[in-house]
């Protein structure tokens, strides 16, 4: 049985024998585009056209210099992950039928020569522009060691009131999706002097009891989140969050919430997760419209469904991908779920949720 033809390429039951299985074949993207053709060759086999689809991808961090590692030990590949950014973009752009990409935060790294930043970060910028299409952003730590809000925000077309950088948009009548600014309460990227870091600090000083206040010692379960290198949602932006969540609701519109943190201990190690994690998830679950959370910042990836019914979704970092391998992905967006289709490190996950 022929499935589609795409160019000189013919898909049928011997690749899927090749591949082993259905979901090995659909995580080859060159498969993919096999199958698909377009949109409506995938609409053929899942027998239900996409509302929209975009592309995801996070913590590319990029810099000019030699591989190194986490503090966990875990290699990191600073030259290599830009190289993943423009096969994102050719992927993307070669599926035709993306009406945006998300950058889920993280665009270059923190070792990078502060010299270089703002040409770093320019550079990875016009890789994302390369795009066919609206590229949104959101800050992550990384971003915020290299420059300050002041200039990294309109780098990145972020709207922004004040150097806050949460926003919202309604990509179709039927969805909309709201970014959220996690280093909004920060003791980086804000000027010292500025309320919002002497806020943080004394945050940190209060919950984190080590000289280093990136370190986790001493702290346990959830308890270890509390590092500088985390933020919190500020009270202003969860009453911002709330009218959002409001009027989403009238509008009878369902919310996919993305931040650089995450929001569940599910999806995340503890050490990743936002400062009020807890209370942005209570405010988000007194609604019934939000149905998934997206994140990055936890590089290994992770998902999960919290009591409420809301995914959690972690992306697969693509700085951590050696030379020859790849982390991002596109998502169809469904009246009743979100399909993630990545491609090399980061996996395929189904999102079902209730109407």
């Amino acid at each position: 049985m022929k499935w589609a033809e795409h160019g000189c390429t013919y898909v049928n039951m011997r690749i899927v024998e090749k591949h082993g299985d259905l979901k090995s074949l659909i995580q080859d993207w060159s498969c993919v585009y096999s199958i698909m053709g377009s949109v409506n060759g995938w609409t053929s086999l899942q027998g239900k056209k996409p509302l929209f689809s975009f592309g995801v991808i996070s913590d590319v961090q990029h810099a000019d210099i030699p591989d190194g590692r986490s503090f966990l030990g875990v290699p990191r590949y600073y030259r290599h992950s830009i190289a993943v950014l423009q096969r994102a973009v050719k992927q993307w752009n070669h599926h035709g039928n993306l009406k945006f990409t998300v950058n889920l935060g993280d665009i270059v790294d923190g070792f990078c020569p502060k010299e270089h930043s703002l040409d770093t970060v320019s550079r990875v910028v016009n890789e994302f522009e390369k795009f066919n299409g609206p590229v949104y952003h959101m800050i992550g730590n990384h971003c915020l060691y290299n420059l300050p809000r002041s200039k990294l925000l309109p780098l990145l077309k972020i709207p922004s009131i004040d150097g806050c950088a949460y926003y919202d948009f309604s990509p179709t009548s039927e969805y909309r999706i709201v970014v959220l600014d996690g280093y909004d309460i920060s003791a980086i990227g804000w000027p010292r002097d500025h309320p919002k870091t002497q806020q943080a600090l004394k945050f940190l000083q209060d919950q984190n009891p080590n000289l280093d206040k990136n370190s986790p010692a001493g702290l346990a379960g959830i308890e270890r989140r509390f590092l500088m290198f985390n933020g919190a949602v500020g009270e202003e932006q969860l009453r911002w969050l709330d009218s959002v969540l409001r009027d989403a609701t009238n509008l009878k519109q369902k919310v996919v919430v993305c931040c650089h943190l995450p929001l569940d201990p599910g999806a995340s190690s503890a050490e990743a997760l936002l400062w009020n994690f807890d209370e942005v998830m209570a405010l988000i679950h007194k609604y019934d419209c939000v149905k998934v959370c997206l994140a990055g910042h936890d590089h290994k990836g992770g998902h999960s469904i919290d009591s409420h019914g809301v995914h959690h979704k972690v992306f697969e970092a693509a700085l951590e991908c050696p030379p020859g391998t790849d982390a991002y992905g596109y998502i169809d967006v469904y009246d009743d779920r979100l399909s993630l289709f990545g491609t090399g490190k980061m996996e395929n996950c189904d999102m079902h949720f209730n109407l």
